[in-house]
Parts: C-alpha cells; structure tokens; sequence
C-alpha cells in the first residue's frame, strides 16, 4: 500500500509542478553560430533516414477516452489512472388525489439531479463524488475514497450509505417504485465515518462492519451531534450463487444491525418525523424550546433488519423488515420507543429484459424504426409502519402524530434503454390515529418520473 501510495503521490506532485518547473527554467544559451561554408556540399545518392514523427513516438503513451451507456471514462495508456463522469437526473410529477391532512401540493419537481464523478487509482484505490440539485438545494450525497487490495477486503473513508436498508442500498435508478416503501424511514440515508467490507466466495457472501456519526432514522448527517458513534454491521448472502440451480442464483438473504448512542437538544433534537411515499408527515415529534418542551434523542439507539430478494428471469420479489429502538425524554421521563415496519414488493418483466436487483437491462432498446421496444416491468408493493403505543400521548400528539400507516400501491416502468425510463406509480396510505376526530383521512398519490442515468 505504501508503494503504491508514493507512487501515487510522486506521480501527483510530478504532473503539478511540471509546468511550473518548465515555465520557471532559464532557457539555455544560443549554440555558437557555424562558419561559413565555403561550398556547398555534394549531393548524395542516398537520403538520410527521417526522423519518427512526434505523434508516432507518444501515441502509446496519450490518454484514451471512451464513451458509453454507463459514461466518459478517461484513462492512461496502461489503465493505471482512470476517471469516470456519469450522473442521472429524474423530472417527477406527484399529483395527490384528495388534499385533506398534506401541507404539500401537486406539483412537478426535479427531484434528483446528480452528477458523478468517480475515479481509479493503480486499480487499488477509488473515489467518488455525487452532489444533489435536486429540488433546488445543493447537497452533497456521496463522496468516499476506498483502498481495495483484495475483493475480500475494502476500507471506504468519507460520506456514504451506511448498509442497512435493503431498498436504501438500492440506487435511485434502480428502485421500482417512483418513492421508497416505508421500512426507509427507520434506516440511516447517509452518515460519514469508516467502514471496512468485501466479499468472500466468488461472491456467495459478502460483509460490511462500520463505524459512523450516527443519524436519526431517516437522515443523512455531515458532522456528529455528539461524542457517540453508531456501529453498523451487515452480512448479506447467494447460498446458490456457485450451486448448477440457476433458478436459485439470484436468491439473497441477509440481515443488519446497528447500535450506539445519540443525544439531542432542544434546537438538534436528534429525531426525524416519519412521511409517507408523498413525503408528507403522518408522525413527528413534540418540539419546544426547552428540554422540558421538545422530545429528544438521549441513549441507547439500535436498529435490526433481516431482509431478502428473489429474481428469476421476469420475476423480482424483494423484501425487508426495520425495527428501531430509541431512547428519547422530554423533561424528566424517559422511554424507550421502538418503531417498526415492513415491506414486501414484487415484479414482472412483460417484455425485453430480466428482473434483476440492480435494474432492468432492455436487450433491445427502443428505436423509432421498430427494431426494439425497450422493456415493460409492472410490480405491486405492499408495506406498514407501526409506531410504539408509548409514544403518545407524552412524546407525540396523537391529533396530529398517526400510530400506524399502511400502504398499497402499483408501479410501472418503461425502460427505453439503458439510460431512459419512463416511470408511473400510485400509492395509497391509509392510517389509524393522527386527527382531532379519530384517522388521518387516506392518502392517494399518483406519481410519474422521467428518468435519464449515463
């Protein structure tokens, strides 16, 4: 690792002050001028041998650029420093069927707009950088380095998803549905900190154990709230990914955990509200001003999740369970609340491709000559979030805060290639609690997305 990395840095340093170093350095004296000739010389039979051309003696060494449906790469000549530009970028419509108990609108938005930037070093040390646009703000989502010796061993450094939600693991082009299911309100988005995984078996199991700041449920965090970490762990298998059963090689089961502690303030509390697939609140909190007021994080918060998918050609079924156990107080009581929820989601492939965890893949992309139609998925979800009773009605209003949501909905996508998907889906919430006359009226959202990756 040491030569490598002082290569790294020596190559660096060398290609940055180079152009210093040329343009700083005294350029060299005039040779002197030659006599005179007094006759010109004879001519010879024989040409001299010309010399090679420039372009021909540093062809081998020049940059090589390449552009695909996954990106531009640029690379050396011998592969050892590679640089990758990709993003993606989704254009949502959500349209709510009814306007009852929603602080927010139909409306068009740009709900993700994410360029990468990714890059190889000596094909042992990565990084990658990915801000948001997304909805006006600018944010950073991603931005790691990960020195990987061995496939059995990466160490990754910086801002990234901790490995817990199996659907939160999911990349943003690759979710079926328009909004995630609601078990993802109770796993962390993003957090900084150190996490050291790889795979073992040609891939039948693989392993992740970090260490992060620690977030609410549902967030993403850029610094520590306080001197506690969260300890994350997750272990994910393909017992028949090296088996001759090729209806079973995509089958995966796994399950994570994390555990720490967290402590929050009036101001910080240290604790998220809970939304639905419209990102609308059904549960939150009470605030205040002071600790006698406002709920807060203050202890022991641990998170468990045994999760799982099945795809076997058309067919993809994806599931998972969240339960999240927090210490909260508000003044002098304390409790203990733990919140869980779940989900099962299925899928079919009507024409053109696999269902597959990564994404669909249309063997013939769409063209306007009739050569190919892309590829049609439908899937159906069914998921449910319960709220610990002991939250009300001391730490949540029980007019304002639901007990449980449970939702439905329906989803499909129009993959036109590798890089274009037309994408439609509705959901329906339903709840118990959450209203000064008993439920929270049900929530019907349609949702559309046009989506373009590279």
């Amino acid at each position: 690792m040491q030569g490598v990395a002082g290569r790294s840095i020596a190559v660096a340093v060398g290609l940055l002050i180079a152009p210093l170093a040329s343009a700083q350095t005294t350029p060299p004296e005039a040779p002197p001028a030659p006599p005179p000739e007094t006759a010109s010389p004879a001519p010879t039979s024989e040409a001299a041998p010309a010399p090679p051309a420039p372009e021909a003696a540093t062809a081998s060494s020049a940059p090589v650029t390449k552009a695909s449906s996954e990106g531009i790469t640029v690379s050396s000549a011998d592969k050892e420093i590679q640089l990758r530009l990709k993003g993606y970028a989704h254009a949502d419509a959500r349209f709510f069927e009814s306007d009852a108990d929603r602080p927010g609108a139909t409306t068009f938005l740009l709900r993700r707009a994410r360029p990468i930037v990714e890059g190889t070093f000596f094909k042992k040390v990565d990084f990658r950088i990915m801000p948001d646009f997304g909805g006006g703000t600018a944010t950073v989502q991603d931005a790691f380095v990960e020195f990987k010796p061995l496939k059995q061993l990466r160490l990754r450094a910086g801002k990234a998803k901790p490995e817990v939600g199996l659907e939160r693991l999911q990349s943003a082009t690759n979710i079926i549905f328009v909004e995630r299911a609601l078990p993802t309100n109770l796993v962390p988005n993003r957090d900084v900190g150190l996490q050291l995984g790889g795979e073992l078996a040609e891939g039948v199991l693989s392993y992740s154990l970090g260490a992060y700041n620690g977030t609410p449920d549902g967030a993403s965090v850029d610094t520590n709230l306080d001197d506690s970490f969260d300890l994350v762990a997750r272990v994910f298998a393909h017992p028949f990914k090296a088996t001759p059963i090729g209806a079973l090689k995509k089958l995966g089961v796994g399950v994570s955990a994390t555990s720490g502690q967290q402590f929050g303030s009036p101001t910080a509390t240290g604790l998220a509200p809970l939304r639905t697939a419209g990102q609308q609140t059904f549960f939150s909190y009470r605030t205040g001003a002071t600790a006698a007021e406002a709920v807060i994080a203050s202890g022991d918060h641990v998170r468990f999740s045994p999760q799982g998918y099945f795809y076997f050609g058309p067919l993809g079924v994806l599931a998972e369970y969240v339960s999240s156990a927090q210490e909260v107080s508000r003044g002098g009581d304390r409790a203990r609340l733990r919140h869980t929820s779940w989900q099962a989601t299925a899928s079919y492939v009507l024409i053109g491709g696999e269902a597959d965890y990564k994404g669909v893949r249309p063997v013939a992309p769409f063209s306007t000559a009739g050569a190919g139609w892309g590829a049609v998925e439908l899937a159906a979800r069914y998921s449910a979030l319960s709220v610990d009773p002991d939250s009300f009605s001391l730490y949540a209003d029980p007019e304002r805060s639901a007990r449980e949501a449970k939702e439905w909905g329906l989803a499909a996508n129009w993959y036109l290639s590798s890089n274009v998907r037309v994408a439609a889906s509705y959901v329906r919430t339903t709840f118990e609690g959450g209203a000064a006359g008993g439920d929270r009226i049900p929530e019907s959202v349609f949702f559309s997305r046009f989506q373009v990756s590279w």
